[in-house]
């Protein structure tokens, strides 16, 4: 089977021919129908942050179990399922609390790149492992994950449009309802209107937000936030953001969500929030990455905190998400710029780094055999 795998940072994904292992226990094999192109791969590409080599991209997936191995009962070979980032073991005590995205197993699988509690690779080539990017590995035509990072969905969702919600999509939207909480008529700063920032628009309107402010660079993310919900939007290159929120509020919004992983934008963001507000950092800044903020800040009661794929419970909230995107509520396609075949995944990257593109999705035919 073919799959895109880095062997070095800042060197092109190579289109080869791998071999892939049967599923082992509490573990499936899946036939990617589509991949999203996400900005954490290009972090991974760029070496800003580390990543076991050689390892396959792609984290963003969503097919057909074809097969599935010893001990498996939540899933059974044909159920569509989404790929998500944030593996939850069930177990340990952020699992027991609700909050999977948390999972003391998780970290061990991104740093580690493969696949979780222990499980290795099964991905290799001449005889030498190739790690699973999150243990997920989509940038290619079939991959084992365990079954717990699978999100069953319903049939009639369409893979190219609900691969999405593996990552970025429900990370933003996440941040808005989750993170943030945002109750009808409170108001919220955006910064960043990627995929995610655009998602944190369309989370922050269906709570009933009520004064969203986008703020970007470039004037047609900003068109785009407009046509997606937001009430004011603000040129970063052509206007000095903070104040130009504070002036639209009066005192600041009550919460300002960074969605790029620019450490000056969160100190932007932070200086954005009225006093007792809120700031989440959405944005992977490069590791090792680190910003400044005034301590007599959180004196005047304001909070900073991180999201994991928006403290999400895949398995309840992405099948929700879905539904609304497919009753009409949740123009989740309006994100997607173009799309690619999986020898198009080093354009897809030029352009996702030039900012042409929101997001850009890969697109498989039916594969052949693994």
């Amino acid at each position: 089977m073919k799959a895109a795998v880095c062997y070095e940072p800042n060197t092109p994904l190579r289109i080869e021919e791998v071999e892939l292992d049967s599923p082992q226990a509490n573990e499936i094999l899946v036939r990617i129908a589509a991949t999203g192109i996400c900005h954490s791969d290009l972090h991974f590409l760029k070496g800003e942050m580390p990543a076991a080599m050689p390892i396959v991209m792609g984290h963003e997936g969503a097919g057909i179990v074809e097969e599935v191995g010893p001990g498996v009962t939540s899933l059974k070979p044909g159920d569509h399922v989404v790929m998500a980032v944030a593996f939850s073991c069930g177990n340990c005590s952020y699992c027991r609390e609700g909050r999977p995205t948390m999972c003391v197993e998780n970290l061990p699988v991104m740093s580690g790149a493969v696949l979780p509690v222990g499980g290795g690779t099964r991905l290799h080539k001449d005889g030498k492992p190739l790690h699973h990017l999150f243990g997920l590995a989509s940038f290619a035509e079939y991959t084992v994950i365990h079954e717990r990072s699978a999100i069953k969905v319903r049939n009639d969702a369409p893979f190219e449009v609900v691969c999405l919600l593996g990552c970025g999509v429900s990370t933003g939207l996440g941040a808005a309802m989750n993170t943030a909480a945002v109750k009808p008529g409170e108001s919220i700063a955006i910064f960043g209107c990627g995929g995610v920032g655009l998602s944190a628009v369309m989370g922050a309107k269906l709570a009933g937000a009520g004064k969203i402010i986008a703020v970007d660079m470039l004037d047609r993310k900003l068109s785009m936030a407009k046509e997606l919900g937001a009430d004011y939007t603000v040129n970063a290159s052509q206007e000095e953001p903070v104040g130009k929120v504070m002036e639209i509020t009066g005192s600041g919004v009550d919460y300002a969500i960074e969605c790029i992983g620019n450490v000056n934008v969160m100190s932007q963001a932070f200086s954005s929030i009225r006093y007792g507000g809120k700031c989440i950092v959405a944005g992977m800044a490069p590791l090792g990455a680190m910003f400044s903020v005034a301590p007599f800040e959180f004196l005047l009661g304001k909070t900073i905190t991180g999201t994991v794929q928006g403290d999400i419970r895949g398995a309840i909230d992405i099948p929700r998400y879905i539904d609304l995107y497919m009753d009409g509520k949740l123009p989740l396609d309006k994100l997607i710029s173009s799309y690619y075949t999986l020898e198009e995944v080093n354009q897809a990257f030029e352009a996702l780094g030039k900012g042409e593109i929101i997001r850009s999705i890969i697109r498989f035919p039916k594969a052949g055999s693994k």
